[in-house]
């Protein structure tokens, strides 16, 4: 009977390191929904796909502004101490930091010396604030933008899954934007803090993780059948073995405590010491020298409700603990990033300190929180004789969404249309003049746009084109989303094309199961205003008139308001719609080819609750002639409306 070949072959085999076992090649990895494709093969990040234009939409320096018009630029240029102008105009980015950061990739590859972010980490998280609205003894409940909820469910849609992989797309654009020596610190807690560091170990590498700090705080209630959740996590690491770390700047003294037995001596300058022998060596610590803090941190503490520096922003984080992460990591001059921005808090600290700063945020909310803040605090060291740079808020082009109705409708862009027209109470044209024109309602047009996007500056144009091609003067434009600062432009498009253009936010009511009566569709703030002229005063030459704006009107748009508040502040908003002014601003030489210029503004802020409604720029044109003047107000909610006036011959 012949030989069992098979079996001798298996007996006579070893497994050895020409031969590795198949099981001795696999790893231990962290693997989610969507990292792997079809096939098996890694998914990687097309980054070429996400670079979108960005468009400068503001630029703000009002003191230097001030300055100017004022004719004190000898003394403001001294109060630079010599600093160029422009040496770095800081950005402030509305978008999707994903976008934002493809988009950033081509001037900033390899330049940014330090990223802090704090994403959110909480699945059942409520978006719902409330805000002060007038003298600030009311509050209004505002909910998260159109935007932000479809970026939300976005995140969280598929549970974790789609967490992680939204994060880890994220880490490895910023580990693109980082220098050599730049690091990362990520912002969490305990529910996603075990798979956000294998994530960063994935796209960083194990030997470039450097820290879990812990910041413990004291804040917060006592739960009586468990430990009582008093800390945060922040994850640190660097882009390579050659990472920035200031221990001077960031340090804490060593102090008098005496460690380890250590001998405490007197050296002959009088400083005091402390010694310990250890193989051999003796080594020689100093009380007053700076060591680096431990990696938990006890001795920040966490903001309490009434505390100063509060923003009225939920999730803000204390100056105290961004101070320590720029100090230790960011070299003064070099340039902070914050892709998740909040309320400012990273801009505001990194500008105190001197170092140039990029910010975005996806919320209209947290750009305006954190556009007044920046402004407030330009003032403030303006005023204390300390440079700043100036800085520009900057739009994303356009968005790819997937929308709630998308299933729903199977993709349909008509039965969305005919949906959302139903409800606005039009016409649905069968065979309209041109694409864009989808309904007519009291002799305008109605354009609705898409189910997956933003309306942008192109589709306005557009569509304006569009309506004066079929001889009408006016349209409704209807959408879940608009771009920011939208009516500004629009402004110079009916100026030029002599189309009237009414923004109208697509109610979110209308997603409701079932729903049969029409939700309101309540047009984008109205706003009005006057020229206020007047003779030159405080030293401006005695032929000039000096020219200011009288706020007469307004009107919010409460397209943001919880449906359960809408009908009680609707009757507030027309009884009182200048409590709802949260900011205001002119430009009072304004081109509609260039970004809106902050000549002059004016705020609430927390403790004071007094608003201007007449500017007192004092503006002196320096050329005759005719001048536009765009004046933009932004509410409490966030959302902002522009109008134009006209002054001179």
């Amino acid at each position: 009977m012949p030989a069992n070949t098979d079996k001798d072959a298996t007996a006579s085999f070893r497994w050895g390191p020409a031969s590795p076992h198949p099981l001795s090649l696999m790893r231990t990895e962290l693997v989610w929904d969507g990292k792997y494709d079809e096939y098996g093969n890694r998914r990687e990040v097309d980054i070429a796909a996400w670079s979108l234009p960005m468009q400068k939409i503001e630029t703000v320096d009002e003191p230097r502004q001030r300055a100017e018009a004022e004719g004190q630029m000898e003394l403001f240029e001294k109060q630079l101490g010599g600093r160029k102008r422009d040496d770095f105009r800081n950005r402030l980015i509305w978008g999707d930091n994903k976008l934002v950061m493809a988009s950033l990739l081509k001037e900033f590859k390899g330049k940014i010396d330090l990223i802090y972010i704090d994403p959110p980490f909480d699945v059942g998280a409520d978006f719902t604030m409330d805000v002060p609205i007038g003298d600030g003894k009311e509050t209004v409940s505002k909910d998260q933008s159109t935007l932000e909820m479809v970026a939300y469910r976005d995140m969280w849609g598929k549970g974790t899954d789609s967490y992680l992989h939204m994060m880890y797309e994220r880490l490895t654009l910023m580990r693109e934007l980082l220098s050599e020596t730049g690091s990362l610190y990520v912002h969490c807690d305990y529910r996603v803090t075990a798979m956000l560091r294998m994530i960063l170990e994935g796209v960083f590498g194990k030997d470039n993780y450097l820290n879990e700090v812990i910041w413990h705080y004291r804040s917060g209630g006592t739960p009586e059948n468990q430990f009582a959740f008093k800390h945060d996590t922040i994850h640190y690491v660097s882009k390579s073995q050659s990472w920035y770390f200031d221990v001077d700047a960031a340090g804490v003294a060593r102090g008098a405590e005496k460690r380890n037995n250590m001998k405490r001596e007197v050296d002959e300058d009088g400083r005091i010491y402390f010694t310990i022998k250890s193989a051999g060596r003796i080594y020689r610590y100093y009380e007053d020298e700076k060591m680096a803090p431990p990696d938990v941190w006890t001795d920040i503490s966490h903001l309490q409700q009434k505390d100063p520096e509060r923003v009225g922003y939920a999730t803000q984080k204390p100056e105290k603990l961004l101070e320590r992460v720029i100090q230790a990591s960011c070299p003064e001059g070099g340039l902070v990033a914050d892709f998740f921005g909040g309320s400012g808090t990273t801009a505001a600290v990194a500008e105190r300190l001197g170092r140039r700063w990029i910010m975005s945020d996806l919320g209209r909310f947290a750009i305006h929180t954190s556009r007044k803040r920046l402004i407030e605090l330009q003032r403030k060291l303006h005023i204390e004789g300390q440079t700043y740079r100036a800085f520009d808020v900057h739009n994303l082009g356009r968005y790819e969404r997937q929308w709630w109705q998308k299933d729903r409708l199977k993709g349909a862009e008509e039965e969305h249309r005919r949906v959302v027209l139903e409800f606005f109470k039009s016409e649905v044209l069968t065979s309209p003049p041109n694409p864009l024109l989808h309904g007519r309602k009291a002799g305008a047009f109605c354009h609705v746009d898409g189910i997956d996007g933003l309306f942008t500056r192109d589709e306005a144009r557009a569509v304006a084109e569009a309506v004066r091609s079929a001889g009408g003067r006016e349209v409704f434009c209807l959408a879940w989303e608009f771009e920011m600062e939208l009516r500004t432009f629009t402004l110079a498009l009916e100026a030029e094309l002599g189309v009237k253009m009414k923004l109208v936010p697509i109610p979110r009511e209308i997603m409701e199961k079932n729903r049969k009566s029409p939700p309101p569709f309540l047009e984008m703030a109205v706003l009005e205003a006057e020229v206020v002229v007047r003779k030159a005063e405080n030293g401006k030459q005695k032929a000039e008139m000096c020219c200011d704006v009288k706020l007469m009107k307004f009107l919010p748009s409460l397209s943001e308001v919880p449906g359960k508040e809408l009908e009680a502040l609707m009757e507030r908003a027309v009884k009182s719609g200048m409590d709802f002014i949260d900011f205001w601003a002119v430009d009072f030489d304004w081109h509609p080819d260039k970004p809106f210029n902050h000549d002059w503004q004016d705020y609430r802020t927390r403790k004071d609750r007094s608003l201007k409604t007449v500017s007192d720029a004092g503006h002196v044109y320096a050329k005759r002639g005719k001048h536009t003047i765009c004046v933009k107000v932004v509410d409490v909610f966030g959302c902002d409306t522009s109008i134009t006036l006209e002054v001179g011959a």
